[in-house]
């Protein structure tokens, strides 16, 4: 099991800083090839034109970080500076050589990303899930290792439950994630993709998305039983619920008696609930 993820780079090359730290050496940029566990799939082109202008008139100021693997040589952390001296059109550039497992490797591209916020709600989605599945962790032991909540990391990870073309939407920042998080709802999970194209064409907020949700989970469940007019007061009250507890909430009121019900999609997804509850087991 991996150790120090929360403390960052620091935690496994303790007391120097991994691209500042070892002999630097310079090596063919097509000897050069991209991090395999690089969970960063979306570079912003114009960001990368600036700093390879930057790179041709000031130089390379840090080198990048790799491992030797075969004949080439692998990206453990600095990919953009990379893809810039591409751009910039570098035949060689400064490097550190590091000797690292996949796993450190795995863990250093996951943290170097989400330290500096680089990476869309999927792909920080699918690191999470990475780091789960390859290094054994659950969602607890992972929020405690990164340092995030356990919600936040559940709430990212169940948008791998979205269709692939609305994670392309999400990732292209066409959708956002409480758009994302309102759609998970829908119990016909095959309309999906054709209610995220409405929400796009008629450009709908994220409360207009879970009315939207709401009211076809409703047709769903009534079939043919004739519509009742929600009162107000237990809309707004099942809107805040939602936010609340990031999935879909329904309050069912009989004369004065009623139930809250509150959905939930998987095992982690109930434990979730749970802990806001202050429920969970100890």
């Amino acid at each position: 099991m991996a150790k120090g993820l929360g403390k960052g780079i620091g935690a496994l090359f303790p007391g120097e800083s991994l691209e500042q730290s070892g002999q630097v050496e310079e090596i063919q940029l097509d000897l050069i090839v991209a991090n395999p566990f690089q969970p960063r799939k979306i570079f912003d082109e114009e960001a990368l034109q600036e700093l390879a202008d930057s790179i041709n008139e000031h130089g390379i100021l840090q080198p990048i970080a790799v491992r030797k693997k075969g004949r080439k040589f692998e990206i453990v952390a600095g990919e953009r500076r990379y893809r810039a001296c591409l751009l910039a059109g570098l035949d060689v550039i400064p490097v550190i050589i590091k000797e690292l497992s996949d796993a450190q490797m795995m863990e250093l591209a996951i943290l170097e990303n989400l330290q500096r916020e680089d990476l869309t709600v999927i792909e920080e989605a699918e690191a999470y899930q990475s780091l789960m599945e390859n290094l054994k962790l659950t969602q607890e032991e992972l929020s405690k290792r990164l340092g995030k909540s356990r919600p936040h990391i559940a709430n990212h990870v169940r948008l791998l439950a979205l269709p692939e073309d609305v994670r392309k939407f999400m990732n292209d920042g066409t959708l956002s994630m409480g758009q994302g998080r309102a759609l998970l709802g829908l119990k016909n999970k095959r309309r999906i993709s054709e209610v995220a194209m409405k929400v796009m064409n008629q450009g709908l907020n994220v409360r207009q998305v879970e009315m939207l949700v709401q009211t076809l989970n409703e047709e769903v469940s009534r079939e043919t039983i004739p519509p009742k007019k929600k009162d107000i007061f237990v809309a707004a009250k099942e809107s805040q619920l939602r936010d609340y507890f990031g999935t879909n909430v329904q309050i069912r009121k009989n004369n004065n008696k009623g139930k809250i019900e509150i959905e939930f999609y998987s095992e982690d997804d109930l434990e979730r609930i749970l802990e806001i509850l202050n429920l969970q087991e100890e």
